[in-house]
């Protein structure tokens, strides 16, 4: 399937020196925080195919949801607006938020937002996106709705495209990575990274990271994106995806989903420091937390000689927090 040219494609790798000797093997990073500035992370690889869909529909609204300080909502907005569409978002909320952070970026950029509670988020958020669209076709617009994180049968290609762009990297630097490492939150770009392991026989392991949920709900996620990618690989029609190699780690959750405690805060500042590395503290802190304990504690990863975390952005959710970190 085509897709659209918006993303600063292929994101760099590079080893992180410091933490490799702190904590005993072969840390590399891929620099997927790099992909752009508004539309910086792992979301707009996804959208890119995603877009290009709406494009080819003819619609000329997006419509997405997410918590209060999603990136993917922001980058949502972004894409849209460089697209000429018009945007809407249904932000996840407890009580009345300020205006800051990927919230902030999304209201300057011009999105309607509509909030919802945390129950009505978790039951309903495809009947209120939905009912947001019937109000929109009522004002003449043409509108296609987004799932949480872009994580569908399409979006996924992006991570199918990330997976191969891997592989073609790993023969420039003359380093095999035996284990990729990548936080999941909707299962979406998992499941593309799956996919292209599985298709292409690289052989690796695909370490996702939960930062809510558990093994058996990103399991299955991952195991249905990924087959139901299959009907845009046409070459690879009738394939058959291995459910015993989606590998998921659920320790890290810690509070919740974007819900950190000291200990993780305290992790994000000590990476910054090393490394001038600027993890989030939704997805890639609890995410590089768990590779570091992981290799501490002797567990899942410890053995990997080559590991390679994805970082999928999330730099402006810092700010909203700044007041949690001491100094």
């Amino acid at each position: 399937m085509e897709k659209l040219t918006i993303a600063n494609l292929p994101t760099k790798i590079e080893k992180l020196e410091r933490l490799s000797a702190e904590w005993g093997t072969n840390l590399y990073i891929k620099r997927d925080d790099h992909t752009g500035s508004e539309i910086s992370g792992n979301k707009v690889r996804k959208l890119e195919y995603v877009a290009k869909d709406a494009l080819e529909k003819g619609c000329n609204l997006l419509i997405t949801c997410g918590g209060i300080q999603s990136n993917h909502c922001r980058a949502t907005v972004a894409v849209a607006t460089k697209l000429g569409m018009k945007s809407a978002v249904l932000l996840r909320i407890s009580e009345e938020p300020p205006v800051k952070g990927n919230y902030f970026l999304d209201k300057l950029m011009g999105a309607d937002v509509k909030f919802c509670t945390r129950p009505e988020y978790s039951n309903s958020r495809g009947e209120i996106m939905e009912a947001m669209a019937e109000e929109y076709r009522k004002q003449g617009y043409k509108p296609y709705v987004i799932p949480e994180g872009a994580s569908n049968d399409i979006g996924t290609l992006g991570y199918y495209n990330c997976m191969n762009e891997i592989v073609a990297q790993e023969k420039e630097l003359g380093i095999e990575f035996d284990t990729v490492v990548v936080a999941t939150g909707s299962g979406g770009t998992a499941a593309g990274l799956h996919l292209a392991n599985e298709l292409h026989g690289y052989g690796k392991r695909v370490v996702s990271m939960a930062v809510c949920d558990d093994i058996e709900y990103f399991t299955n996620i991952i195991d249905n994106i990924s087959n139901g990618a299959l009907a845009y690989l046409p070459e690879h029609s009738g394939a058959k995806l291995r459910r015993e190699k989606i590998e998921v780690i659920d320790k890290y959750v810690g509070l919740g989903y974007a819900i950190s405690r000291p200990e993780e805060l305290e992790f994000i500042k000590h990476v910054a420091r090393k490394e001038a590395v600027i993890l989030d503290p939704v997805y890639t802190g609890k995410a590089m937390y768990g590779v570091y304990n992981e290799l501490k504690e002797g567990g899942a990863l410890v053995g990997a000689k080559n590991i390679l975390f994805i970082h999928t952005g999330g730099m402006f959710g810092l700010f909203p927090v700044s007041e949690q970190f001491e100094w």
